[in-house]
């Protein structure tokens, strides 16, 4: 079976704030990082051996997944930095960049690799991409999505011919200038000689870089599209609009944790609510430990991790609320992202605990 590669070393500078203390692939999503779902889903098609490059706050990747003996899999970690006047500085690579590396250390891709990006969700049939892939003899396949013409400006745009050779790139074009509606995303399949093709010890990226000299060389690269679920956190917006849409039941294998006690709303263990003096309008999870005090009112999709307090007279709307949030009395917190340290409306507007102008007031229950 083929093997793995995960790409986990970006900043997430787009998705800020929700990566000010957590590389992307850790985001939760129903209490799980994003990561964890790709790592299951590669799993439950053989693919079990993962390399997986880190660098911004890898600590936290590397804690929480171990060698990946939890999922049936191994994991291994490749971490990109520098070491500069005694400390240790991330310093990416760039994605092709730190595939090549790893082969140079190791020569771990002697096999057929299904590469990720570990920021989106997805439940592409990976058994019937590497059948293509193989049928086709490519070298490397791109697999890709049709999107409306309106949104090919959000993408990068893969021309082919009839036969799915890739022909061109086209990096964020407006509509009019669009060859293409094919959007690349980010799922590669790779044999070995691609690798070749990278500059040793040096940043280099698979898209903007790799893609186009394959092209040039005239080499057989191919673009898949298949119908599939792919669910890219490219920024907040995108965050907010995903846990909408997982919370109303509208993505397939992403099961709500807890125990239904209503209809459309489930909680987890040891919380405190005042169920007759609180408006609870589904879909709602609530977490372990949180506490709604009476005269609260919660309208769903939401999601209200573990430990948090809403104190009395506090209105959530279509909002998500990270463990540990408490929101102050007779606040309104609508179609937001809130943690202990910010909130983020879902455009991306952020507010800092302790912001003098904050209409909104929010803190860390845990004080």
């Amino acid at each position: 079976m083929a093997k793995g590669m995960i790409l986990a070393a970006g900043q997430g500078t787009r998705v800020r704030p929700l990566t000010k203390n957590i590389p992307k692939p850790m985001i939760p999503i129903l209490g799980k990082p994003v990561m964890e779902y790709l790592i299951e889903h590669l799993a439950s098609h053989g693919v079990t051996e993962i390399m997986v490059n880190v660098a911004y706050n890898y600590y936290k990747i590397e804690h929480y997944f171990g060698d990946g003996h939890r999922w049936g899999v191994q994991l291994g970690y490749a971490y990109e930095g520098v070491y500069e006047q005694g400390e240790v500085i991330p310093k990416p690579l760039g994605s092709a960049g730190g595939m090549r590396r790893i082969q140079d250390f190791s020569g771990f891709f002697d096999d057929t690799t299904i590469v990720l990006c570990g920021d989106a969700l997805i439940d592409l049939d990976i058994g019937a991409a590497l059948q293509e892939h193989k049928a086709k003899v490519a070298i490397a396949s791109v697999i890709t999505l049709e999107v409306p013409l309106a949104e090919v400006s959000s993408y990068g745009i893969v021309v082919t011919d009839n036969d799915g050779l890739i022909q061109s790139f086209q990096e964020k074009p407006q509509p009019e200038q669009a060859k293409s509606r094919l959007a690349s995303t980010g799922i590669y399949i790779f044999e070995p000689d691609v690798l070749k093709l990278v500059p040793p010890k040096q940043v280099y990226d698979i898209g903007s870089q790799l893609f186009p000299q394959m092209v040039a060389q005239k080499l057989p690269f191919f673009a898949q599209t298949r119908p599939f679920n792919w669910i890219d956190i490219g920024r907040v917006s995108d965050y907010w609009a995903m846990l909408q849409r997982v919370l109303r039941g509208e993505v397939a294998q992403m099961n709500m944790p807890g125990v239904e006690i209503k209809p459309g709303i489930w909680v987890g263990l040891n919380t405190s609510v005042a169920w007759d003096q609180v408006e609870i309008k589904g879909p709602v999870y609530i977490g372990s430990s949180v506490r709604i005090e009476p005269g609260a009112v919660i309208r769903g999709p939401c999601w209200i991790g573990h430990g948090c307090h809403i104190r009395q007279g506090a209105q959530v709307d279509r909002s998500i609320l990270f463990e540990y949030t408490r929101l102050a009395a007779n606040m309104h917190f609508f179609e937001m992202i809130v943690s202990p340290d910010y909130c983020v409306d879902r455009e991306g507007n952020t507010l800092y605990r302790g912001d003098e102008n904050a209409q909104l007031r929010w803190g860390d229950a845990r004080a």
